[in-house]
Protein backbone atom coordinates (compact mmCIF):
# COMPACT_ATOMS: atom_id res chain seq x y z
CA UNK A 1 0.00 0.00 0.00
CA UNK A 2 0.67 3.09 -0.67
CA UNK A 3 -0.51 6.40 1.45
CA UNK A 4 -0.18 9.83 0.48
CA UNK A 5 -1.07 12.59 3.87
CA UNK A 6 -1.12 16.01 4.59
CA UNK A 7 0.48 17.65 7.36
CA UNK A 8 -0.57 20.85 9.01
CA UNK A 9 1.96 22.57 11.36
CA UNK A 10 0.79 23.57 14.67
CA UNK A 11 2.54 26.68 14.54
CA UNK A 12 2.83 28.07 11.31
CA UNK A 13 0.18 28.56 8.41
CA UNK A 14 1.81 25.26 6.68
CA UNK A 15 1.02 22.51 5.03
CA UNK A 16 3.06 19.54 3.59
CA UNK A 17 1.27 16.88 1.17
CA UNK A 18 3.96 13.66 1.34
CA UNK A 19 3.69 10.04 -0.11
CA UNK A 20 4.84 7.08 1.52
CA UNK A 21 4.82 3.33 1.96
CA UNK A 22 4.90 3.32 5.99
CA UNK A 23 3.13 6.08 6.80
CA UNK A 24 3.88 5.74 10.60
CA UNK A 25 7.77 5.57 9.89
CA UNK A 26 7.88 8.57 7.42
CA UNK A 27 5.27 11.27 10.44
CA UNK A 28 8.25 10.47 13.12
CA UNK A 29 10.91 11.49 10.90
CA UNK A 30 8.60 14.52 10.43
CA UNK A 31 8.13 15.08 14.04
CA UNK A 32 11.33 14.57 14.91
CA UNK A 33 12.66 17.41 12.30
CA UNK A 34 14.66 14.63 9.80
CA UNK A 35 12.88 15.96 7.52
CA UNK A 36 15.03 19.45 6.09
CA UNK A 37 11.86 20.78 4.09
CA UNK A 38 9.60 20.07 6.94
CA UNK A 39 11.78 20.71 10.55
CA UNK A 40 11.08 24.55 10.85
CA UNK A 41 7.39 23.63 11.22
CA UNK A 42 7.29 21.14 13.62
CA UNK A 43 5.09 19.94 15.71
CA UNK A 44 2.23 18.68 12.80
CA UNK A 45 -0.87 17.19 12.94
CA UNK A 46 -1.79 14.67 10.51
CA UNK A 47 -5.05 15.69 9.11
CA UNK A 48 -5.81 13.68 5.93
CA UNK A 49 -4.82 10.53 4.48
CA UNK A 50 -5.45 8.18 0.96
CA UNK A 51 -4.34 4.47 0.30
CA UNK A 52 -3.15 3.25 -3.30
CA UNK A 53 -2.33 -0.07 -4.34
CA UNK A 54 0.22 1.34 -6.73
CA UNK A 55 2.89 4.21 -6.60
CA UNK A 56 1.59 5.77 -9.70
CA UNK A 57 -1.76 6.22 -8.16
CA UNK A 58 -0.96 7.42 -5.37
CA UNK A 59 2.30 10.03 -7.11
CA UNK A 60 -0.68 11.07 -9.14
CA UNK A 61 -2.74 11.88 -6.44
CA UNK A 62 0.57 13.93 -4.53
CA UNK A 63 0.82 15.62 -7.29
CA UNK A 64 -2.92 17.09 -7.21
CA UNK A 65 -3.04 17.75 -4.10
CA UNK A 66 0.14 20.03 -4.40
CA UNK A 67 -1.18 22.04 -6.64
CA UNK A 68 -3.20 25.04 -6.46
CA UNK A 69 -6.71 23.05 -6.98
CA UNK A 70 -5.23 20.33 -4.33
CA UNK A 71 -4.19 22.78 -1.99
CA UNK A 72 -7.40 24.42 -1.71
CA UNK A 73 -9.21 21.33 -1.01
CA UNK A 74 -6.71 20.38 1.58
CA UNK A 75 -7.70 23.89 3.28
CA UNK A 76 -11.47 23.92 3.35
CA UNK A 77 -10.36 19.95 4.43
CA UNK A 78 -8.76 21.29 7.68
CA UNK A 79 -11.15 23.99 7.82
CA UNK A 80 -14.23 21.55 8.71
CA UNK A 81 -12.25 19.71 10.84
CA UNK A 82 -11.78 22.79 13.32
Amino acid sequence: MFYVYALNSLTRNYIYVGMTENKERRIKQHQNGNNKTTAPYRPFVLFYTEEFLTRIEARKREKFLKSGVGKEFLKQTLKSLQ
